[in-house]
């Protein structure tokens, strides 16, 4: 039976927010907030602003949240359906779609206005910015070609850099290094999944490591580390932990499910994963499910703060919850999983296989 908490407070309840809550006694909500604007498709957290910045889809919107009470300060129009979204210094990065363009729309989250946009020669389905907020990289994929489009925030100019193409290659994830020197793209095609690494400077793969099924999810971890998420009909979901300087798989651990989107915690020790009706907190030292996050709609993005201790989970019902969650009290040392099965609790049941 999962632990009800009581909200500390509802900074805006229309409609009433249900949120989502966990099994673990040491993770508390400490806001809900409704967005009266629809689902959720995407957030983001800007760290030095201190907001939390999500998309809504059915809008043509979003919401600038305050990271602290989740009170909704401002909600912009950017000129097409929003998809995805990544902040940096007091800016929102948005890609949209419309039937005129594919572009990234540009939001200064302070004043709430749009200040520039970028038009893309076709549809953006992954995105990062550097730790500098100097570079955005937007994977793209068309009909008959993929890249990522590299765009310069400060001189407003745009490059790309190409990955190679084969039949039914989608750009599945972006990430770019604390350091702004590497860059990691990952990929589905028919032929298989693929983690490539690219030198930014020189725009070259430098590095191609080969995956079994698609590619769900990308994050960068502590000690040279990647997670990997994947997931496919036939097994679910799993994650890969990816030794970077060595571009091999060092672990895969089943978790089942259908898993679309993970966030891992700044120590590299908890991974929290959106399956399909919950989020799953994995622990990456013990390759445990350690806790479930839970609610009456179905978890839609996760983003976890900087120190690690606060958590926010959208929903598909057009809600935010914030969770304060316990740092990690072991020290960041790895060593290689145990096993490779399936790591869920008897009480967990299986759910649909992913698409």
């Amino acid at each position: 039976m999962a632990n009800i908490f009581t909200r500390k407070k509802t900074p805006l309840t229309a409609p009433e927010a249900v949120g989502m809550t966990a099994f673990d006694p040491e993770v508390a909500v400490l806001d809900v907030t409704a967005m009266p604007r629809g689902p959720v498709g995407d957030i983001a957290i800007d760290g030095a602003s201190g907001v939390v910045v999500a998309t809504n889809p059915g809008d043509r919107s979003i919401s600038v949240l305050d990271a602290e009470t989740l009170g909704v300060d401002k909600v912009v129009a950017v000129g097409g359906d929003p998809t995805l979204v990544a902040v940096a210094e007091d800016r929102a990065y948005v890609a949209t779609s419309s039937l005129q363009h594919d572009a990234v729309t540009v939001v200064d989250t302070r004043a709430g206005t749009v200040i520039a946009r970028y038009q893309l020669a076709f549809s953006a389905t992954a995105m990062t910015i550097s730790p500098d907020g100097k570079r955005l990289y937007v994977g793209r994929t068309g009909d008959d070609t993929v890249d990522v489009a590299v765009i310069d925030t400060a001189a407003e100019r745009i490059g790309t850099i190409g990955i190679g193409y084969r039949p039914g290659t989608s750009v599945d994830a972006v990430r770019v290094d604390g350091a702004g020197r590497r860059l990691y793209v990952a990929t589905t095609s028919l032929a298989g999944s693929a983690l490539l690494t690219i030198d930014t400077e020189t725009a070259r793969v430098v590095r191609r490591l080969r995956l079994a099924s698609p590619i769900r999810d990308l994050a960068l971890g502590a000690d040279g580390l990647a997670y990997v998420l994947r997931s496919d009909r036939r097994y679910g979901g799993s994650i890969d932990v990816i030794d970077l300087s060595a571009n091999a798989v060092a672990d895969s651990v089943a978790i089942g499910g259908a898993p679309t989107q993970l966030a891992v915690s700044p120590d590299g020790t908890r991974a929290y994963v959106v399956d399909y009706d919950r989020v799953a907190v994995f622990d990456t030292l013990t390759t445990e499910i350690v806790d479930e996050i839970t609610g009456d709609a179905r978890p839609a993005g996760v983003a976890v703060r900087a120190d690690g201790r606060r958590l926010y989970v959208a929903d598909f019902a057009g809600a935010m919850t914030s969770l304060a969650v316990p740092a990690s009290a072991m020290p960041r040392v790895y060593s290689p999983f145990a096993a490779t099965d399936k790591i869920l609790r008897p009480d967990v049941r299986q759910l649909s296989p992913a698409v």
